[in-house]
């Protein structure tokens, strides 16, 4: 535990954070700092001029300057390690994870070092059931790198309180970021792991090509994971993904 307090308060990972290695909490509202990849800019810098950024940034700040605790320290992540051009798939969450030292900006992933929560396991236990190994790392960061957007719908959460963060504001945000991602570009696949999830994307669904690929199951929390009509377990949505590819001529995704 001193170890990651440690961490946490050193001035360079709380002044100075890169994509690849992300500090631990948010520390103040300073959304043109973030890193972000270019071509993602203008849509959110979009955003920030309209009513639900301006809003969404006034209510974080105040949370901030109350003493809240928030995390990740870089809300922004997903589309700084992976740009819109490169997006080949998304993979949708809810919001980050709010245990300590959990949250590193990229849907269902966290730090190296750190245990895999429920979600992240089950999604480690259907990879094991579909190619016979699991993703040993705890961090999903290398999927980002082969164009697997991880998004949540939520882009920041107080520590503790799960969704506590919704309807403040990211959920304009992160729909356009959907739609951009139906809307421009090649082919994607998109992977909508329970009600919320799937909710979300309604639209960018409407508006997107025919040729996308839409797959749809339980979220993987283990309140979910084995239910039926759509459980998680079992789903074969990483196997679905990869013969997609193949069938289009591209390269397949390498999930472990």
């Amino acid at each position: 535990m001193r170890a990651r307090r440690s961490a946490a308060h050193a001035p360079a990972a709380a002044q100075e954070p890169s994509p690849a290695h992300p500090a631990e909490r948010l520390s103040a509202w300073a959304p043109q700092d973030w890193p972000l990849a270019p071509d993602w800019q203008p849509l959110w810098h979009q955003f920030l001029a309209s009513p639900a950024g301006q809003q969404l940034g006034r209510w974080l700040q105040a949370q901030l300057d109350a003493g809240a605790l928030v995390y990740p320290a870089q809300p922004l992540r997903a589309l700084a390690l992976t740009p819109l051009a490169q997006v080949r798939m998304v993979i949708l969450g809810q919001d980050p994870y709010h245990g300590p030292g959990q949250a590193d900006g990229l849907a269902f992933s966290v730090p190296e070092g750190q245990r895999a929560p429920p979600s992240l396991r089950n999604i480690q236990a259907e990879l094991q059931r579909e190619f016979g190994g699991g993703h040993r790392a705890a961090s999903l960061e290398s999927w980002a790198q082969q164009g697997v957007l991880l998004l949540n719908t939520c882009l920041t959460v107080q520590a503790g309180q799960a969704a506590s963060h919704a309807n403040q504001g990211w959920e304009p945000f992160t729909q356009a970021v959907l739609r951009a991602c139906a809307t421009q570009g090649r082919p994607k696949a998109f992977l909508l792991w329970g009600r919320q999830a799937q909710a979300a994307a309604q639209g960018a669904e409407q508006a997107g090509a025919p040729q996308h690929l839409w797959l749809r199951a339980n979220h993987p929390s283990p309140l979910a994971a084995r239910r039926p009509p759509q459980p998680f377990i079992g789903c074969g949505h990483f196997g679905a993904v990869n013969r997609w590819l193949q069938a289009r001529g591209e390269k397949s995704i390498d999930w472990l």
